[in-house]
C-alpha cells in the first residue's frame, strides 16, 4: 500500500475498440476521472492484449484509429494528461520484458484456474487446444502491465477480481524468490452499475451491437434510443406498465433521477406510453452528454492532440517501467 503522505499509485488499462458507450462511461471513465483527485494515476490502451483474440489482418489495422478515438473519450470524460499518464502499451516495450520473466516464475496451474480463460475460450466457440498462448498467458501480461509501474491500487470490477488475486501471487512469489521489488496491488471495487444494452438483456457491448455511444449525434441518441426493448408483456399504451422489468427505466435512474419517481408512477398506472418513455430518455442522455461531446469536439478539432498526448504519457511511463526493469534484471543477476 502506499506509504502515509504519499499518494498512491492506480493503474488501469483498456482494449482499444474505438468509440465508447454510456456503459463505458457509468462503469469506468467517471470513475477514471474521480481517482484523478486522490491517486496518481496512469491509464493505458492496452493494444498487445487486443492480439489475443485476433482473428485477421483487417483486426490488426483497426487497432491504431480506435486507439485514438477510444483517447478522445477519455480525454472528453475528464482525463487529464497533466494529472494522469495516458499511453498506449506497445509504446513501452518493457511490458513484455516483465512479462517473458513472469512468465518464468508463475505456474501453469496458476493461469488455468483463472475462471475468465475457460469463458472467453466459450465465447470464442474455440477449444483450450486451439487457442494462443497469448490469451492463456494474458492475467500475465495483465500483471506486467500493473507491476511495471509499481501500482498498489487497480480499480476493476467483480469479474477482475480473480486477475489482481493472480497478480499478488506472482508479485508475491517474485519477491519470495529473487527479494523484496513488487507490492501487492489491491483490487479497488468500483460500484459501476451494469448498464444492459438496448436489447433489454445483455450487457451493453459494441460487439452486440446494443450500444449508445458517447460521441454519437443527438439525433443519432434517439433513434437507436427508440429501438429498446421495454416491458416485453405491455403490448398496449392502455397496459399497466413494470418498471421494475423496464431496461429503459433503469437508464433514468441515470440520466434523469429528479423524474424517476414520476416516471415511474406514469408507467405503472399507464399514464405514459413506452414511445414517450423513450423520448424523455433521449432527451436526458443528451443533455447529460453535450457538455462531454462539446469538450471531444475541441480536441478532435486540434491536429496531433492526441499523438502528442499519447507521446507524452509514454515518455513519462517508459521513465518508471526502465527503472522497474532494471531492478528486476538486479534481481536476477542478469546485468
Amino acid at each position: 500500500m502506499a506509504q502515509k503522505g504519499r499518494k498512491g499509485r492506480i493503474f488501469s488499462g483498456a482494449r482499444p475498440s474505438g468509440r465508447l458507450h454510456i456503459g463505458n462511461l457509468l462503469g469506468a471513465l467517471e470513475n477514471w476521472a474521480a481517482l484523478q483527485d486522490e491517486y496518481d494515476c496512469i491509464y493505458c490502451a492496452v493494444d498487445i492484449h487486443a492480439l489475443t483474440d485476433i482473428r485477421s489482418s483487417d483486426e490488426v489495422r483497426e487497432i491504431t484509429p480506435n486507439i485514438r478515438e477510444m483517447v478522445l473519450d477519455w480525454l472528453a470524460a475528464g482525463l487529464d494528461p497533466e494529472r494522469s499518464i495516458l499511453f498506449v502499451q506497445s509504446h513501452v516495450p518493457e511490458v513484455m520484458t516483465l512479462h517473458t520473466i513472469f512468465s518464468m516464475v508463475t505456474p501453469l496451474g496458476w493461469v488455468m484456474r483463472v475462471p475468465t480463460f475457460k469463458e472467453k475460450v466459450r465465447q470464442m466457440h474455440e477449444t483450450e487446444e486451439s487457442v494462443s498462448y497469448g490469451l492463456l498467458g494474458y492475467p500475465v501480461l495483465q500483471a506486467a502491465d500493473i507491476l511495471l509501474y509499481k501500482a498498489d491500487t487497480v480499480p476493476v470490477g467483480e469479474d477482475q477480481v480473480p486477475h489482481i488475486e493472480l497478480t499478488r501471487e506472482i508479485a508475491r512469489r517474485f519477491n519470495r524468490m529473487f527479494g523484496d521489488t513488487f507490492p501487492e496491488p489491491q483490487a479497488k471495487l468500483s460500484r459501476a452499475p451494469v448498464i444492459l444494452g438496448l436489447d433489454g438483456v445483455q450487457k451493453m457491448s459494441k460487439s452486440l451491437d446494443n450500444d449508445l455511444e458517447i460521441a454519437a449525434t443527438p439525433e443519432v441518441t434517439r433513434q437507436r434510443v427508440l429501438t429498446a426493448f421495454t416491458d416485453p408483456q405491455r403490448l398496449r399504451r392502455s397496459d399497466p406498465g413494470r418498471p421494475w422489468v423496464c431496461n429503459v427505466y433503469s437508464l433514468h435512474k441515470h440520466f434523469n433521477p429528479d423524474d424517476e419517481g414520476v416516471i415511474y408512477f406514469e408507467c405503472l398506472n399507464a399514464f405514459r406510453g413506452c414511445v414517450e418513455c423513450k423520448e424523455h430518455l433521449a432527451r436526458g442522455i443528451n443533455r447529460y452528454l453535450e457538455p462531454l461531446r462539446e469538450r471531444r469536439h475541441g480536441y478532435e478539432s486540434k491536429v496531433g492532440l492526441v499523438e502528442d498526448v499519447l507521446a507524452d504519457g509514454a515518455r513519462r511511463a517508459q521513465a518508471i517501467a526502465r527503472e522497474t526493469v532494471s531492478e528486476v534484471m538486479g534481481r536476477l543477476s542478469l546485468r
